[in-house]
């Protein structure tokens, strides 16, 4: 016999409202840029889950997610750039080699982050 899933635990998707799904893809793409900078770990110079070229396709991701759609975020889209921007130092200061102002990750979409 197959369980069926609480209908109270599941939302339809149509009845989410846009900001909150923009709002969890953001959080959802945040968390994986910080894994893949190595932030999650003690050590993140020596951290084994440390990627900086996944990290620059997430943070670009991102920012395109961000910038496309900050008219819709209401009062997320303040500390939503804010993390944005804390993600986007961290990757210059792991990156051996920095971007050029304005050519890190998602920085087209953003402007240069210093």
């Amino acid at each position: 016999m197959t369980e069926q899933p609480d209908d109270t635990a599941v939302r339809d998707l149509a009845d989410i409202p846009a900001v909150e799904v923009i709002s969890r893809a953001a959080v959802m793409l945040m968390s994986s840029a910080a894994e893949k900078l190595g932030l999650a770990d003690e050590d993140p110079d020596n951290s084994p889950r440390r990627d900086l070229d996944e990290a620059r396709r997430v943070i670009t991701a991102l920012a395109g997610l961000v910038t496309a759609s900050v008219e819709y975020l209401g009062p997320h889209a303040g500390p939503i750039r804010e993390a944005l921007q804390s993600l986007q130092r961290a990757f210059r200061e792991a990156s051996a080699h920095p971007d050029e102002p304005g050519k890190g990750p998602g920085e087209k979409y953003t402007g240069p982050v210093y």
